[in-house]
This record gives structure tokens, C-alpha cells and sequence, in this order.
């Protein structure tokens, strides 16, 4: 019956707090109602047809009880954490035992002197900061030595940025490959990520050309059951980073909102059967990091402003899967990613209207009534809900 599945990732538009919240320094975090209580006349009237805010939790911010046109739920996070990786990892099948390494007090003097020796360079930095502003406070020096400014953040990240002038895309990417290989065991960082930058005098400027460098999943996720049964895996933003192309046929690398919905919608017009995966990162990278209200909102109207061109793209035996990895609420003090449940949507020709099947246990969900969608046995974390929207 179902032939394709589209699974779009709105990165970091998380649901509300998780019952752990606390834990993470994340309790009152709620991305999607503070944006709604925070900016005037707010509204997503597309992504409420099919059923947003008939999400549980929500009730406050409803603004009637009309008709929706899709299957809803939002979702508990089973791992540890609240990075990309964990998100995906576990909407694809994948649920951690122990939380990826965090280093809140930078990275060990002895891993970076060999860092060092291995790439040719000096480094600058190494400790917990933002991207947008450690590039200007130390952006001046980097461009007098061409030592690498590197830095982590909540998240269990090593970033490496660089002036394209002086660390050629490439030259970084190499480098960034160098630090995954060599943070394994207990340095074993969810990523590595390339960030370029621009500009001069202490006025620079973040580029379009990141590029994230995973772990290789510990097992087989949704992608590769996926593509074992000879369908595709059409993967658009960073899923191929993320995964690391394992289980993918098929990638775009967008670097925004609009090239990675763009995609999408082409991807919709080719005849395939399998997975269309797509990540959406402006709502985290630019907006969310930043505590950008009016910018996150903006980029979700926006979003919601092309979801009927999406919808109208769907061939007769699609199903469209709206979800989120994790929360990064830009109305809290922090900046970093908060532990939320993620909203979850279903639409399509066979999907029940006007259902709210509740709070499911597991992301994981996610894959597994993905994979009971298109008929496919599997041994991934999870328990599908297909019967429950179908």
C-alpha cells in the first residue's frame, strides 16, 4: 500500500520539556509553544491542518478545535543526550546506552599536542564556546598564525573553524577527517565540524560550506534495512554526514533551509520506491544557537509556507513523516540544544485523519513504522504504530 516514506527532520524543533529535563539544565524549554507565546499573532496554519497543535501539551496554545487532516503524536527520547546524532541515530533505530563524551573543560592536552602534529598545525581555543563568537575573539589571531581555532560546546562536538584565506576548504575537511579518526574510545565525540568563516578585523562571518563528520552507526539503521531491500535512500541536508552514507543510495548536501526543501520537492517528483531523508538545520544552526526568536519563527512560517507544495508533490502511495531530533528553545537563557520530546506527524492518502495516538516511549518509533510501512522485516530498537494510523 505505502510505497515511499518522506521523513523530514525540522532540526531542534523540539516539543516541550522531557520528564529528565532537569538533569540537562533544560527544565521550562518548550521550542514550539514558546515560539507561539513569545511572537505576536504567531501562527503555522499548514502545519495545524495536519494536526500541530492537537499535539498533547499543546492545549494552551490551540486556537479551536477544527478538523485535522493528519495522525499526531510527539515522542520520549530513550538515549542519553539531546545532540544531531542521538536524535537521528534513534528516529532511525538506534538507542544509546551511555551519552556521547561531552568535554566541558576542553579537550586533553595530550590528544591535542598529537592533533597538532598529525594535521601541521597549531591550535588555538579548545574550550566550550560559541561558533559566531570565539571566531571574533580569537579570529585575529588565527589569521596572524593559521593556528586552528578549536572548541566544543554542550554537545558532544569537536569544531574546528578556519578563515577560507587561510585553511583551504579542503585542507579542513582533511583535518576534520584526521580528528574523527583519532577521537575514538573515550574521546569518541558524536562530531567533528568543519566551520569555515570570512571576513577581517574581528568582524567574521560563518560560511555556507560546514560539513559534519559522524561516527559510522554501531548497527544497522532504517537506511540500510532500507537499501538491503533494493529501495532507495534519497538523503538530503546533513543525513549523509550524519550517517556517515552508510545505508544511503542517493545524497544531496543542501546548506539551507531552502536548497534542502527545494530538494525535497524534486526528490518527490522522481518515481522511486523507498526513503526520501531529509534534515532541515537552519532552525538549529542559525536561529536556535543564537536565541534568534524572530528568526526561528520567521524560518518556521516559512517552512510551513512551502509545506503545500510538499504536500501537493506526494504521489498516492507516499507518506510524509514531520519530526525533530531534539529542542534548542531560542526564548531560554541557554544556547544550546534542550532535552524535549519531538513533535511527530503522519499525512498521506492512507493515513486516518483527526488522530492523536498520544506520547510514544521511543524516536525509534519512528523507523520501525517506517519499515512495517513499506513491508520490511527488521531488528531495529522500537515498536511500529502503523495500526494505529493506518
Amino acid at each position: 500500500m505505502i510505497k515511499r516514506a518522506v521523513l523530514i527532520v525540522l532540526d531542534s524543533v523540539g516539543a516541550g520539556e522531557l520528564p529528565d529535563a532537569a538533569d540537562y539544565g533544560d527544565v521550562g524549554s518548550n521550542t514550539i509553544k514558546n515560539i507561539y507565546k513569545n511572537v505576536d499573532n504567531f501562527s503555522l496554519p499548514n502545519l495545524e491542518k495536519l494536526g500541530l497543535l492537537n499535539i498533547d501539551g499543546f492545549e494552551d496554545i490551540k486556537k479551536s478545535n477544527i478538523e485535522f487532516n493528519g495522525s499526531v503524536a510527539k515522542c520520549d527520547e530513550k538515549s542519553k543526550g539531546k545532540d544531531t546524532t542521538t536524535g537521528h541515530w534513534e528516529i532511525s533505530g538506534i538507542i544509546l546506552d551511555n551519552p556521547f563524551p561531552v568535554f566541558p573543560n576542553g579537550f586533553p592536552e595530550k590528544f591535542i599536542k598529537e592533533f597538532e602534529s598529525r594535521v601541521g598545525r597549531k591550535t588555538i581555543g579548545n574550550y566550550p564556546a560559541s561558533g559566531t563568537e570565539i571566531i571574533n575573539v580569537l579570529g585575529n589571531e588565527h589569521m596572524e598564525t593559521g593556528s586552528l581555532i578549536v572548541y566544543t560546546s554542550a554537545d558532544s562536538v569537536f569544531q574546528i573553524a578556519a578563515h577560507e584565506d587561510v585553511v583551504p576548504l579542503q585542507e579542513l575537511y582533511d583535518i576534520c577527517k584526521i580528528a574523527r579518526e583519532m577521537l575514538n574510545g573515550e574521546l569518541a565525540v558524536g562530531r567533528v565540524i568543519a566551520r569555515p568563516f570570512i571576513g577581517g578585523n574581528n568582524n567574521y562571518t560563518r560560511t555556507k560550506n560546514r560539513r559534519d563528520f559522524s561516527l559510522v552507526p554501531t548497527s544497522d539503521t532504517l537506511l540500510d534495512y532500507i537499501k538491503n531491500d533494493n529501495k532507495e535512500v534519497y538523503a538530503i541536508g546533513k543525513i549523509e554526514d550524519i550517517f556517515v552514507n552508510k545505508g544511503i543510495t542517493k545524497a544531496v548536501h543542501t546548506t539551507n533551509n531552502t536548497d534542502g526543501i527545494e530538494a525535497t520537492i524534486k526528490a518527490l517528483s522522481e518515481d522511486f520506491e523507498g526513503l526520501i531523508f531529509t534534515n532541515l538545520v537552519d532552525f538549529d544552526m542559525i536561529y536556535g544557537h543564537r536565541n534568534d526568536l524572530k528568526g526561528y519563527g520567521d524560518a518556521l512560517k516559512y517552512f510551513d509556507n512551502k509545506l503545500p507544495e510538499i504536500l501537493n508533490s506526494l504521489k498516492e502511495d507516499d507518506v510524509i513523516i514531520i519530526t525533530a531530533d531534539h529542542g534548542c528553545d531560542p526564548t531560554t537563557e541557554s544556547t544550546d540544544h534542550s532535552r524535549e520530546y519531538i513533535p511527530l506527524i503522519f499525512f498521506g492518502k492512507h493515513i486516518k485523519k483527526n488522530n492523536n495516538i498520544g506520547i510514544l516511549d521511543t524516536f525509534s518509533c519512528i523507523g520501525k513504522t517506517i519499515l512495517d510501512m513499506l513491508n520490511i522485516d527488521n531488528n531495529i530498537e522500537g515498536y511500529s504504530v502503523k495500526g494505529n494510523i493506518i
